[in-house]
């Protein structure tokens, strides 16, 4: 393992066993390594056991890159070359070992939003943006990246007795095997349920909608206002979009939190693993069906549409489902498509060189 100074140890930064093997196996030794905690628009601060560094990808990577997958993001480990000055290059990004993302707002591509990852904590407020299925929808992006998701519902000093109870009732009927949090800033409820749940050396990132207080959770874990934050606007109800950067924190208990930008929406990428993880018991339900190309709609012989009529499943969790699935489906075509025109017109440009080398253009 690399060396530790001031009594910090790389380990205490999320750094492994995994890590150290792939760094070996990639034949990088030499190399120290650092932890991507935030991102520029050109440049990378990395930390280490001794300092931070403002890092840069080398013109190779840029040049190889084929997606945006390929550069650093938030909670990845990269093998580095020190500059001085607080300097640095990254000189590969060791393989990761778990990753959230979604579909790019309006595009069929891929964003990466952190590698890494322990624990995702799926936060929503009581008062405004409660919503059972954007649970599940952000639940089944976690499976698929092999990150462990929990809730936290926040701002429940916003919320009748009887409104807390209900939606209390409705998060432990639906989904009783996930971990969950209920809490307050304001008097502060929950907050030491959550600082005991995070582990030294583990990483969790806060997803969810803007203004549902996920950097106001943080700056409590941290004990200082760390993080910027606005009010909600009390005419829209509406949160303010604060948070524009992915950045990492590191508590004084030992562990390790990333805040993230709202989401105002969630796209399904081929997470289709993930979705059938979570789903599991629908998942079974499926491989039953008279027709192995079942979509679960209106087909004859259907185990699914036969326990939704039942009632062994609920017609939100069957709704969520197919839609979620649908989703993956559509951009999973959308990728072949694309993958399959990005072939042809690599063809036609291979074509063509060879016409003008023919015509003597030796240019080409």
């Amino acid at each position: 393992m690399p060396e530790m100074n001031n009594g910090i140890k790389i380990e205490d930064l999320g750094y492994d066993a995994f890590f150290e093997s792939n760094r070996k196996k990639l034949k990088l030794d030499d190399f120290p390594v650092a932890r991507v905690i935030s991102e520029y628009k050109e440049s990378y601060k990395v930390k280490d056991s001794n300092e931070e560094y403002l890092a840069k990808i080398t013109g190779k990577r840029i040049f190889n890159a084929s997606s945006r997958e390929d550069y650093p993001v938030v909670g990845d480990w990269v093998a580095i070359t020190k500059l001085g000055d607080n300097r640095a290059v990254v000189e590969e990004i060791l393989p990761r070992r778990t990753i959230i993302k979604r579909k790019s707002i309006g595009k069929n591509e891929i964003q990466a939003i952190a590698m890494n990852i322990d624990v995702a904590f799926i936060v929503e407020s009581i008062d405004r943006d409660f919503n059972l299925n954007r649970f599940e929808r952000y639940f089944s992006l976690a499976n698929d990246g092999g990150i462990k998701p929990a809730i936290i519902l926040n701002k429940i000093d916003l919320a009748s007795k009887e409104d807390l109870d209900s939606k209390l009732s409705r998060i432990k009927e639906r989904f009783p095997d996930i971990d969950f949090i209920s809490a307050s800033i304001m008097d502060n409820k929950g907050l030491e349920e959550l600082k005991s749940y995070i582990e030294k050396g583990k990483t969790y990132c806060f997803l969810g909608s803007s203004g549902v207080g996920k950097s106001s959770l943080i700056n409590k874990l941290l004990g200082k206002n760390v993080i910027k934050t606005e009010e909600i606007s009390a005419y829209s109800n509406r949160g303010k979009h604060v948070t524009t950067s992915r950045e990492m924190y590191f508590l004084e208990t030992g562990g390790i939190v990333i805040d993230n930008p709202g989401m105002r929406e969630v796209g399904m990428t081929d997470a289709g693993a993930g979705i059938d993880s979570f789903f599991e018991g629908i998942t079974a339900l499926a491989k039953r069906c008279k027709y192995s190309d079942c979509k679960h709609i209106h087909e004859p012989g259907c185990e699914v549409l036969a326990a939704l009529k039942s009632g062994r499943i609920s017609e939100d969790q069957y709704s969520n489902y197919v839609n979620l699935k649908k989703e993956a489906e559509y951009y999973e075509m959308n990728k072949l498509e694309k993958r399959e025109k990005d072939r042809q017109f690599g063809k036609f440009i291979k074509k063509t060189k060879e016409s003008l080398r023919n015509h003597g253009h030796k240019s080409f």
